[in-house]
């Protein structure tokens, strides 16, 4: 009897959880039937700029954003595809007048920024104007707002100006109070990404390369904020240095914004450079309508209609072996997108668009030799975004050109793994035990619940400098260096694109239209269609893991506010034990 109530139990958790999953599918079909729906932009509109969420590289393949269902809103994300392309469709579209650039928290990272922020000074050339207004301006908004013809904010709102700051996360001491020693196995002076676990603060070498790029970072904000407002540099340096900016009075003082406005009076000061009445509402579109309704790709051109393709490829986020996601790169994924565009006789050329901080170094290994085998067949020009370090310049680094910005982070070759000792924990925190028997001296090498020997340490280090070998071996052959040379910019060094420019790590510094014009002009094309790899996933597919998914990190994020950082790090070290890994360390930037 108790059996079959537990079957009928089962049964009826089961009825309801296709229940729940049947409504999620009907809400996403009438989210996009609804979504469908032609907007129409009339003459004299504004086109309003609010980025209050990621930027991904591409806009998500997601029927329900924007949606709120029992308490779970879905993000209504625009990529940067479509944010760039929208731009540039409104720079010559008659009936976009100007832009209102408002409300943004720009999540994003600073190359992304970048890429915008050249997007609307290129805007700026057909004479329309932009007006940015906001309550709250953070450093990276106002990196944005002050290419703008006016920069409004309201008169009790908040200004930030105060320079750039990064923060390591250090876990030495927990896991000392634990009783569990994170057993290191690296090559790199600078390969920093161990040193929370066995380090309680900086080492004197991750200090100087974090002082280094930052200070080249922030030499690009301070740099780009002086040339749109015409401010000397070293004032901008003193007014952050010295706090000088407490209030919106002060940023006006210092001629950081133009007026102390409240919206109303911002609202109006856009009717009237659009002729129309105060006493109507304001003709405008916001841009998630306008990308969707203008239908652009990257170049802005969706119908251009030739035989000849350039394959956009995107590889974004954390580099492991297996499918991957939209969100991930999976090197099987990768792999096949590159494959199926060199088998295209269609495609002329690929652009790989890189946004990555590494990964798994098998996986980065694994896409780099469809990189180079691409190579031998047709032009392939690397865009790097945010980052493009460790695993991200791994799979970069064998193309025939690569592109970057000045603020985007990469370079940092070099080589880890990290194998926990957990006897201490285990024998004298939980008072647990181990038994057993092997039939080889090396047969539970990696095992946890001991200390490694020095015999198993050295068989470790080797695998590790193999690896690394191979690592500034490839670097070498795709950048026509000797490997001694890269081994004296390697070291896990990380540098920015400016800096990498310097010492031959990349190219041409750029954004990533420059990178398609480079392709375009190594293919000899002058008429062509970009077309997008990887195929992105249709949002129905997997749906019981993803909402699973969803539902557990809203849950998490809830509960543990700020601190789900902390435990977002601990899951990625788990992913990272005993496998080799090519990645960025866990470092938080202010901007």
């Amino acid at each position: 009897m108790k059996q079959f109530f537990k079957f009928v139990l089962a049964t009826i958790v089961g009825m309801i959880a296709v229940g729940v999953i049947m409504l999620f599918v009907v809400i996403g079909i009438i989210a996009t039937a609804t979504s469908d729906k032609k907007v129409t932009v009339e003459d004299n509109s504004i086109l309003t700029i609010s980025l209050k969420t990621n930027i991904p590289e591409r806009t998500p393949n997601n029927p329900l954003a924007g949606l709120d269902f029992l308490g779970f809103e879905e993000e209504k994300q625009l990529g940067l595809n479509d944010i760039l392309a929208s731009i540039k469709k409104a720079k010559t579209d008659d009936h976009i007048k100007g832009i209102y650039l408002t409300d943004s928290y720009l999540m994003a990272g600073q190359a992304t920024a970048e890429e915008i922020r050249n997007a609307l000074i290129d805007f700026k050339k057909s004479k329309k104007f932009i007006i940015a207004y906001s309550e709250v301006y953070t450093q990276g908004f106002y990196y944005l707002a002050s290419v703008a013809d006016k920069v409004y904010i309201n008169p009790k709102g908040i200004f930030e100006f105060a320079g750039m700051s990064s923060q390591i996360t250090f876990f030495k001491g927990a896991l000392d109070k634990l009783g569990i020693e994170a057993q290191i196995i690296k090559v790199g002076t600078y390969k920093s990404a161990v040193e929370p676990f066995f380090l309680n603060k900086m080492s004197d070498a991750n200090r100087q390369q974090v002082t280094s790029y930052l200070g080249s970072l922030y030499n690009q904000f301070l740099t780009g904020v002086s040339t749109s407002r015409k401010i000397s540099k070293d004032s901008l340096y003193v007014m952050a240095n010295e706090l000088r900016v407490h209030y919106p009075a002060d940023a006006l003082k210092y001629k950081l914004v133009d007026g102390l406005k409240y919206k109303d009076e911002v609202l109006d000061e856009l009717k009237k450079r659009t002729d129309i009445s105060l006493s109507k509402d304001l003709k405008g579109v916001d841009l998630a309508a306008y990308a969707k309704d203008s239908g652009a790709d990257e170049t802005g051109d969706k119908d251009k209609d030739s035989g000849n393709q350039i394959a956009m490829i995107y590889a974004s986020g954390e580099i492991n072996g297996g499918q991957g996601d939209d969100n991930t790169i999976g090197s099987e994924r990768i792999s096949a997108a590159l494959r199926k565009a060199r088998l295209n006789d269609k495609v002329k050329a690929v652009v790989l668009r890189v946004n990555s901080p590494g990964g798994s170094s098998l996986a980065s290994d694994v896409i780099w030799r469809e990189v180079s085998l691409t190579k031998k067949v047709k032009p392939v020009i690397v865009s790097m975004g945010d980052y493009a370090a460790s695993g991200g310049y791994y799979i970069s680094c064998a193309a025939d050109s690569i592109f970057a910005e000045p603020n985007t982070v990469t370079g940092s070759i070099g080589i880890f793994a990290i194998l926990p000792n957990m006897q201490n924990f285990l024998n004298n925190k939980l008072g647990i035990t181990f038994d057993g028997v092997k039939t080889g001296k090396f047969a539970d090498l990696g095992d946890v619940s001991r200390p490694l020997t020095p015999e198993e340490h050295a068989i470790l280090q080797d695998e590790i400098n193999h690896g690394y070998d191979d690592f500034t071996k490839a670097v070498a052959t795709g950048r026509k260096k000797s490997q001694e040379y890269i081994n004296s910019i390697g070291q896990g060094r990380v540098w920015t694109g400016e800096q990498a420019l310097k010492i031959g790590l990349v190219d041409r510094l750029g954004n990533i239209n420059d990178a398609i014009a480079s392709a375009a002009k190594k293919a000899k094309l002058k008429d062509y269609k970009l077309v997008a790899y990887p195929e992105q996933k249709g949002f129905f597919k997997g749906l019981t893991n993803d909402v699973e998914t969803r539902v557990k990190t809203h849950m998490l994020k809830s509960e543990l506010g700020d601190s789900y950082q902390y435990y977002s790090q601990m899951k990625t070290l788990q992913g990272m034990i005993r496998v080799p890994q090519a990645r960025l360390p866990f470092v938080t930037e202010k901007w």
